[in-house]
């Protein structure tokens, strides 16, 4: 699957526990990264500073669904499932 430019659900659904430029203590669940920007597009992106979580992360339907709605509830049950 290709990732939907202009979703960014996968910078606000889950959490981010390894630091982040601006964000030391990593990104809660359900919080906009710092560097999402208004058109919903990651700052970091293609740059060395960018996380390699937010690197590996792959867009799948069963993660992404059908549009940013269904992404942000995905990630987020994804999210409870495998919090510890």
């Amino acid at each position: 699957m290709k990732c939907r430019e202009g979703c960014g659900a996968c910078c606000i659904a889950p959490s981010i526990s390894s630091p982040l430029p601006g964000m030391p203590q990593g990104k809660p669940a359900g919080e906009r990264c710092l560097h999402l920007s208004v058109e919903q597009l990651c700052q970091l992106f293609g740059r060395p500073e960018r996380p390699a979580v937010c690197s590996d992360f792959k867009a799948d339907l069963d993660v992404c669904g059908t549009d940013q709605a269904d992404a942000i509830r995905l990630i987020g049950w994804w999210e409870q499932m495998t919090a510890a």
